[in-house]
This record gives C-alpha cells, structure tokens and sequence, in this order.
C-alpha cells in the first residue's frame, strides 16, 4: 500500500522513538556464565511506519557490538513485524508479533539457531514491555523442546531524551 496512514499500532511504535541507555541483567543460561552488561540505543522513525533502533554495547567478556532493530506493523497481517541483526553473528533475526491485551507489552516471534551448537532451529521471542514514557523492559527467551521457555537476557531500557 502506497502512503498508508499510520494505525494506532504505528503511534504505539513511535513512543519507542528517542536516545535511550540499557543495562542487562544476567540470566543464567546452562554452559555461559551471566553477565551484566551496559549500552545505549537511538531509535529513530521512518514516516511514522517504522522505527530503526541502533545500538552500541560491550560484549560480555569483552569487545564492541553493534545491533540494530527495525518494527513495523503490516496492516494487511495485523501484525508487528521487523528485523534485528548483530555484529556478534550471521543470523538476521525475522520477527513477527503483536501487542497483548494491556497495549503495553509487544511480543516478537522468531526462529534461529539453537544455542547447542546442534544446527537444529529453536523458537524465541524478545518482548517489549513499556513501563512508563521513560522506561522499557526487553526480555528474551528461548523455548526447549520440551515446550518451556527459558530466559536468556533481560534488560532494562531508560530515556536519555
């Protein structure tokens, strides 16, 4: 669709929008050692369809990363969908979500590596909760073959402006 008008969906991504610092907080993952780690995010809107978000941080153990985000809402699907890749791996990360009932929490679905090193798929979610104008959570988390979903990473975001 040519020059859509933007949809609330599209509102509530524009409050993502501004300079923001995170900081992780550690979860345990079976074989890595948790680890706290800092950075800060620019997000940015593309005509009030999209935000990019471009992040900055230190990998745990060392060494610069860089990521990057992009979300949007396919009104034809009625859902969130986006990117995010890291410098850290190969695997662009291909999202498709939707926002629960509250309006404040959007969960984003993907499929990637396992993190066994096994070549096998697993399913994982990031999940965006909004706290207040100021104030974001992202957790991630993994989900095992047994059907139960793990958290791996937590992180809190904060506005800088």
């Amino acid at each position: 669709m040519m020059n859509p008008e933007p949809q609330r969906e599209h509102r509530w991504l524009e409050g993502l929008v501004g300079e923001w610092s995170y900081e992780s907080e550690p979860c345990a993952v079976p074989g890595q050692e948790p680890a706290k780690f800092t950075g800060s995010e620019s997000v940015r809107s593309m005509g009030g369809l999209w935000v990019v978000g471009e992040s900055q941080s230190q990998m745990p153990g060392g060494g610069p990363a860089q990521m990057m985000i992009t979300l949007g809402f396919d009104p034809d699907r009625k859902r969130f969908v986006g990117t995010w890749v890291g410098s850290m791996m190969t695997n662009m990360w291909v999202y498709e979500g939707e926002l629960d009932a509250s309006g404040k929490v959007l969960t984003l679905n993907t499929t990637g590596p396992a993190f066994d090193g096994s070549g096998k798929t697993a399913k994982y979610q990031d999940i965006i909760a909004v706290k207040d104008a100021d104030h974001r959570t992202l957790t991630s988390r993994v989900q095992g073959e047994d059907g139960k979903w793990t958290e791996f990473m937590s992180a809190h975001y904060r506005r800088r402006k």
